[in-house]
Formats: structure tokens, C-alpha cells, sequence
């Protein structure tokens, strides 16, 4: 039998029948007295003990739908209005940028679309076409704050994210520590030539592009809603640059290739910057506005079809699954991540709203392919041996999953 002592709970087990007899605890030295009840409870205790472990408990079964299509809400009056302002909006938006920049129509649409899904975006082009003066006119269109970061190999983590300093009080001779904001602390953040800075000073954004928060001095602090990320990168020069990691790339929902300008637009530039002209930017939306119309974006409504055709596009990316086309897995060392699946899933949703309507297409899908998936696809040699790009296999992936 087993009995235990009554202050210290210190368990005693002894084959002879104890019950009624003093016993003095070898633990805290009281003498107690075994009493039936206290010897029974152990024993049943004994019992349930050598009974086999309960089967876990079987969890529920998977939904026949996708989750993403239970979480879709209902679309009120107030809604379909709120998309009307938005359509309109982007047109306003567009006729203001239009007053400094000319031509780049997709591109203006594309980083417009990645503002409205709470993304980030990568620039790429060469220097001279307009990468700093879309971002800074956007900017002034819609009532932001905006500030320009230009990435040298000298910059520090500190000179974007903010440093603490010492401050003396000069009446009380006190010293206390005063944390000054860095120009991370702002509504739009262009990183100009983000890949001419070391790694270190590249990974201080990592943080603020996730969580849209920086920790300095073991201090969270918030940044200010909205917040996105626009950098611009130079595709030609590469002496003296860091390339991005794979990691940080993820970070950015869009790549945009930024192009020449046609002859015409090239002409039209040259009128308005070789003269008198100034172009007179006036704000269409503000930071409230952005993020009510953020939060509508993720409302739009999404069809089984669409969400199948998206997995199907990123998954036959990929050149270790099993039904990989054979281009896959002759050219691609590695495929995108689910995060392509969610940047193309939201993506499709603003290109639905600024087009006014509230319901996302194949063709929605399509017209934000290239920029999620591009950098997101590794070339192995064989690519590069033939001259294959990522566009190019972008371009095969979206032929053979035509819906």
C-alpha cells in the first residue's frame, strides 16, 4: 500500500496493512497517523495511473473550400461606394503624376496597386527615367510624408533607423538618454540605389518592411501607418554594389521593371524639363483615406477558380515538385514561395478596385504576375547559358496555366 505524510505530502509505500498506525515522516520528522481514506485515494490513484493514456482527441476535418474563401464578408452599399471613390481616386492620382512624369503608365498602376495592398516595391532601371521623381510626385499626390534615403557604402544601420544620445539637462546637470527618429520614421521611404550599402545597413529594413515597427536600444517603437518601402536599384552598374539577399528580396511584393520612354514621351520630357515649366502637384487622398481603402482592398471577393489558378502558377514554379513542367526544372534552380501566392491573391484584389470592381479575375492575376513572381525565380547556368530571363519563364508559366 502507499500512504503519504500529512504536512510535507512526502510518499511512503510499505506491503503490511498501515492503516491506524503512527508514523514519524524520515523527511520533516511529524509523527502522523495512516488514516483508510488517505491509503484508498492512493491506491485508486495507483490504479488510474496504470490505465493506458487516453487517444488524442481527433482534430477537425479540412474544409472541402479553401480557408480564404470562408473568411470573405458580405458587401454593403457603403462598400461598392467606397470602391467608386477609390477608381475614382486612382484616376485624379494618375492626372497629378502625369503633370511631372510622362508615360510609365504600367509602372505608375503597378506601385499604386503595391501601395494599396500595404506592400512594398524595387525599382529597377537605369539612371535618368523618372524612378526618384514618380516616387516623390506620388507622394505628393497623396498627402504623404516623404523622405529620401541615398544608399553609400558608408551609411550605417543608425543613420536610417535613429540613435540614442546623451542629453544634459543644463539646469539640474542631469544626463539622460534622448532617442532622435531616423528618416525611417516617416509615411514613404525611398530607398534610392538600395543595393550600393552593405548587408548590415540593407537588413535594417527587414523589420521595418515585416512588422512595420524598428527596435532601438532593446525599444520597440511603431512607425506611422502607412508605411511602405520604395527602392530603386541600377540593373547595369554593378561595381562597388551588394545584391540584395534572396531574403530581403521576399520583402518587396513587386519588382518593377522601369524602361525607356517611347520617342514621343522622350520629346515631351524634354519640353517640360528644358523650360519654364513647374509642375503643380495637389494631393488627392491622405493617410486615413489610404488606409481605409487598404482595409477594403482585402474584402474584395475571390472565386475557388482564381485561388486554384494562383496555386497552380507559383507551384509549377517550383523544380522539385512533382508535376514541374520540363522548362522548370531545366532552367530553375528554385521557385517562388507562398508568399507569391499571397502578394498575387492580394494584388489581384487592388487591381480589381482601382479597375471598380469588387470581384478578382484570372486577368487581374495576370496583370500582377510578372512584377511578384520575377524576382522570386532563381535561373540555374542552363538558363543563363541560352539567354533565358525570368521574364521569359514567367511568360512560359502563364501560357501553360491559361485558364
Amino acid at each position: 500500500m502507499r500512504f503519504k505524510c500529512s504536512k510535507c505530502g512526502q510518499t511512503y509505500e510499505s506491503e503490511a496493512d498501515m492503516i491506524g498506525q503512527e508514523v514519524e515522516c524520515g523527511k520533516c520528522g511529524t509523527v502522523f497517523s495512516v488514516s483508510k481514506d488517505e491509503a484508498a485515494d492512493e491506491s485508486q490513484a495507483d490504479a488510474t495511473s496504470a490505465l493506458p493514456p487516453p487517444s488524442a482527441p481527433k482534430g477537425p476535418e479540412e474544409p472541402e473550400t479553401p480557408y480564404i474563401m470562408t473568411q470573405q464578408e458580405e458587401w454593403t452599399s457603403e462598400d461598392m461606394d467606397k470602391i467608386k471613390k477609390l477608381h475614382e481616386a486612382y484616376s485624379s492620382i494618375d492626372a497629378q503624376v502625369r503633370k511631372a512624369l510622362v508615360g510609365q503608365n504600367d509602372v505608375v498602376k503597378l506601385v499604386l496597386v503595391s501601395i494599396f495592398s500595404q506592400g512594398h516595391c524595387l525599382l529597377m532601371g537605369v539612371p535618368g527615367i523618372g524612378k526618384t521623381l514618380l516616387v516623390s510626385t506620388l507622394s505628393s499626390s497623396l498627402s504623404l510624408n516623404f523622405k529620401r534615403v541615398q544608399f553609400t557604402p558608408d551609411l550605417m544601420p543608425s543613420d536610417i533607423t535613429g540613435t540614442e544620445v546623451i542629453q544634459e539637462d543644463k539646469n539640474t546637470g542631469e544626463r539622460t538618454f534622448r532617442f532622435i527618429e531616423g528618416p525611417i520614421f516617416t509615411n514613404m521611404l525611398l530607398a534610392d540605389e538600395i543595393n550600393r550599402t552593405p548587408p548590415k545597413t540593407q537588413a535594417s529594413l527587414l523589420e521595418a518592411m515585416q512588422e512595420r515597427q524598428v527596435t532601438v536600444g532593446g525599444d520597440r517603437r511603431p512607425l506611422p501607418p502607412p508605411f511602405f518601402v520604395l527602392a530603386t536599384q541600377n540593373p547595369i552598374e554593378q561595381e562597388g554594389t551588394y545584391p540584395l539577399p534572396e531574403a530581403q528580396m521576399d520583402r518587396f511584393m513587386f519588382q518593377v521593371n522601369v524602361g525607356y520612354p517611347k520617342e514621343q514621351e522622350e520629346k515631351q520630357i524634354l519640353d517640360m524639363t528644358t523650360s519654364g515649366y513647374k509642375a503643380d502637384v495637389q494631393p488627392v487622398l491622405n493617410g486615413e483615406q489610404i488606409i481605409e481603402l487598404q482595409n477594403l482592398v482585402r474584402k474584395v471577393l475571390i472565386g475557388d477558380d482564381v485561388v486554384n489558378y494562383i496555386l497552380k502558377l507559383v507551384r509549377s514554379s517550383r523544380s522539385d515538385t512533382p508535376n514541374a513542367p520540363d522548362y522548370i526544372r531545366k532552367w530553375v534552380s528554385w521557385g517562388a514561395g507562398p508568399r507569391a501566392c499571397q502578394y498575387l491573391v492580394i494584388g489581384g484584389k487592388a487591381v480589381a478596385v482601382l479597375d471598380g470592381r469588387n470581384q478578382v479575375t484570372v486577368e487581374d492575376v495576370k496583370e500582377v504576375a510578372h512584377a511578384v513572381l520575377g524576382h522570386r525565380i532563381q535561373p540555374n547556368f542552363a538558363a543563363e547559358a541560352e539567354g533565358i530571363t525570368r521574364q521569359k519563364i514567367v511568360d512560359e508559366l502563364l501560357a501553360m496555366t491559361a485558364a
